[in-house]
């Protein structure tokens, strides 16, 4: 692995011309948030019911006393013990991060179809301490695209990223979602994405891609990817 040798001016002069593109692409993404900023809202009327460590919470109990909520979905299928490496890469990025959301008015949890007992063996294996709930009994992860039922699957009605992936054997599937809370109450939908979308949320990428192997990934996306303790 070895790219062009050229002197210090001719680097600095292709530096200059790439950084110009960089800039750019800033002031596009910066209108981009700006338009997400502004999507419509969905009301939120069911009454969805989680399982928490200190037993069952409300939607509304999740926002912990904040206006905005962020929830990811991590992929734990009922019936399997299979971790998901790439759900835990995203939320190993949480710990630190989690402090400066509350100041900023977001709180934050992960959800899972499978029993809280199960999470919290999880949390404790891999040392995470952010909030995480229990979805089993409740559509939650059906009515917000991350999980799909046998039936549908069959039938070819299940579809994952607004229909851009069809789902034939994956029970369940990842994602981000936000919502916001009212001063009344009142709880809404603001946005949700999936997929490559997720990649906002990986810090470590962003690392990464300034290297000359960038993600190293040969091919296989993220297949160099593990349960941090099993590195």
């Amino acid at each position: 692995m070895q790219n062009q040798i050229v002197s210090r001016d001719e680097w600095l002069n292709a530096r200059k011309s790439l950084l110009e593109r960089e800039v750019a692409m800033t002031h596009e993404l910066d209108a981009l948030r700006a338009e997400r900023r502004q999507l419509p809202w969905v009301r939120i009327d069911k009454p969805y019911v989680f399982e928490g460590p200190t037993g069952k919470c409300e939607f509304a109990d999740l926002f912990g006393g904040h206006s905005q909520l962020a929830v990811y979905h991590f992929m734990l299928t009922p019936g399997s013990d299979h971790i998901c490496p790439g759900c835990s890469f995203i939320v190993d990025h949480l710990s630190a991060a989690q402090q400066h959301f509350e100041h900023a008015d977001l709180a934050f949890t992960a959800v899972s179809r499978v029993p809280v007992q199960q999470i919290e063996q999880v949390k404790t294996r891999m040392g995470w301490t952010f909030p995480w709930v229990s979805s089993a009994g409740n559509d939650f992860n059906f009515d917000f695209g991350v999980s799909f039922r046998p039936e549908d699957r069959a039938a070819g009605r299940a579809s994952y990223n607004y229909g851009k992936t069809a789902i034939e054997k994956a029970s369940d599937m990842f994602g981000i979602s936000i919502f916001a809370k009212d001063e009344v109450g009142a709880i809404y939908h603001t946005y949700s994405t999936y997929h490559r979308g997720a990649e906002l949320l990986i810090g470590a990428f962003n690392w990464l891609d300034l290297t000359p192997k960038g993600r190293n990934e040969n091919g296989s996306t993220m297949g160099w990817v593990r349960l941090h303790d099993e590195y």
